[in-house]
């Protein structure tokens, strides 16, 4: 049902040289699948990015053969064999520098009450290819003859850049509600459209999400946020509700304004900050790839406002909003099961965002500077991006002079940093030392001591190992 169109001609035609290579590496696997008299097609992702001119060393590929066969037959091509999703019908190989999943046709369905998907294994492509998430994936290209399959239009979709399920979208979100968080991710990755009745489906059908686990809600977050164009993925989060059931302190962002008190919009500007901080990824040194940490504490940097909003004299206010909204973080990555150190990393950004605005124009003290440092820790460098990208202001010269006052920061930290070792901050006598001067064995005074001497070190900067050994003297002898 290829559209036939010169941009879908186009398309097609860009397809078979593109996976060329990788079919080539997997000859003896296709020649393998052949002489059984099985069926073998590269499907899904692959088909679609070798259209979009795209090359991946991921590919995907699906067949008649049962998940045990597949096994059989693959294991003797196979640099390394996986087979943690055979239940699921899913075996994995490495083969020559590409990671390969073959599964056997199937369909996934979760009934009303379950978090578990049920698989149905299933004998012919195009039916599995109805069963997909969307038409953009429901391509595929048999092996060996590159007989190339697109029963529901989904060539002419990538061509327009349209999201749209193969089945009724209704029935495809109730087989697989993840792939309304599929949408939104796609959104993001390629910059598409979903279209309307596939929309509508979602926005009515958003409470199923809550079925799914939420490890596969995270994984698909994740996606979706270091795609290309998250801000318009969150988007779709938020209007089609999923947002609600997922990662609810966003909508929650959409504050509604007082007309005699009027602030900014807290969601609009997150959004904005997610922007910009996505921009300062290679914009502002050292530039980095796409940062899931940065851009999630950039969406996340203020979420604390609505728990934290005062109406006064003076207009409105969000005292302490940094601190609520880092708790909040933290919980709601803790719900998706991220893992701690990531947990950790974007919740302490999303503390520290504000504490940049006590720099005035220069107030700060050098034991500031230091403090600055020590509390950012590993975060410095990104915390560095999302302070700048926090500053949304159309008053030119206002944002000017905000840039301006961070670079002055930034080159204090230089500066002290190459005097002081600042990013290795620690006092000048280590643990074994203090015990020596002391004259004291390990325990809870040690770790007193070492805590004194930091306080110290940042109030003071360096001083020599004479100076702080008189230092520690004096705080033993007064203690």
């Amino acid at each position: 049902m290829t559209i036939n169109t010169p941009a879908t001609r186009d398309a097609v035609a860009r397809v078979r040289p593109a996976l060329g290579p990788a079919v080539a590496e997997l000859a003896g696997i296709v020649d393998s699948f052949a002489a059984a008299g099985r069926e073998l097609a590269l499907v899904g992702g692959s088909v679609r990015d070798a259209a979009l001119g795209r090359t991946d060393s991921d590919l995907d590929l699906t067949t008649d053969a049962p998940p045990e066969q597949i096994v059989e037959l693959v294991a003797p091509h196979a640099d390394a064999l996986w087979d943690t999703g055979i239940r699921f019908g899913t075996v994995g190989i490495r083969r020559a520098g590409y990671q390969v999943e073959i599964t056997t046709y199937r369909a996934e369905h979760y009934a009303p009450d379950s978090r578990k998907p049920e698989v149905v294994f299933g004998t012919d492509l195009l039916e599995d290819l109805a069963r997909r998430d969307f038409t953009i994936n429901a391509m595929a290209v048999r092996l060996p003859t590159g007989a190339f399959e697109d029963p529901h239009g989904g060539m002419l979709d990538l061509v327009e850049g349209t999201i749209r399920t193969p089945a009724a979208p209704q029935d495809s979100f109730a087989d697989d509600p993840l792939r309304m968080m599929r949408a939104a991710r796609f959104v993001s990755q390629l910059g598409f459209e979903i279209e309307p009745a596939t929309y509508a489906a979602m926005t009515e059908s958003a409470e199923r999400i809550a079925i799914v686990s939420a490890e596969r809600v995270r994984d698909e977050l994740v996606k979706l946020m270091l795609g290309r164009y998250p801000s318009a993925g969150i988007r779709v989060l938020v209007d089609t509700g999923l947002a609600d059931f997922v990662l609810p302190e966003v909508p929650a962002l959409s504050l509604e304004i007082d007309e005699h008190r009027r602030h900014k919009d807290v969601y609009e500007h997150s959004l904005t900050v997610l922007d910009q901080a996505i921009a300062l990824e290679s914009a502002h040194e050292p530039a980095v790839p796409p940062d899931f940490v940065l851009r999630f504490a950039a969406l996340m940097h203020d979420i604390g406002k609505p728990r934290t909003r005062r109406f006064t004299s003076d207009g409105v206010s969000f005292h302490h909003h940094e601190v609520v909204g880092a708790k909040m973080t933290r919980k709601r990555m803790k719900a998706l099961r991220f893992p701690n150190d990531v947990t950790d990393d974007v919740s302490r950004l999303v503390e520290l965002h504000l504490r940049f605005h006590g720099y005035g124009s220069g107030e700060w003290t050098d034991a500031a500077v230091r403090r600055y440092v020590r509390d950012a820790g590993s975060q410095l460098t990104r915390l560095h991006k999302l302070t700048r990208a926090d500053s949304t202001t159309r008053n030119r010269r206002k944002a000017a002079a905000l840039q301006a006052t961070y670079d002055d920061l930034e080159r204090r930290i230089e500066r002290l940093a190459e005097q002081e070792e600042l990013q290795a901050l620690r006092p000048e006598l280590d643990g074994k030392q203090i015990m020596a001067i002391l004259g004291i064995p390990p325990g809870p005074q040690v770790g007193e001591a070492y805590r004194h001497l930091l306080e110290f070190r940042i109030e003071n900067g360096i001083l020599g190992e004479e100076a702080v050994t008189a230092e520690l003297r004096r705080w033993w002898d007064e203690r």
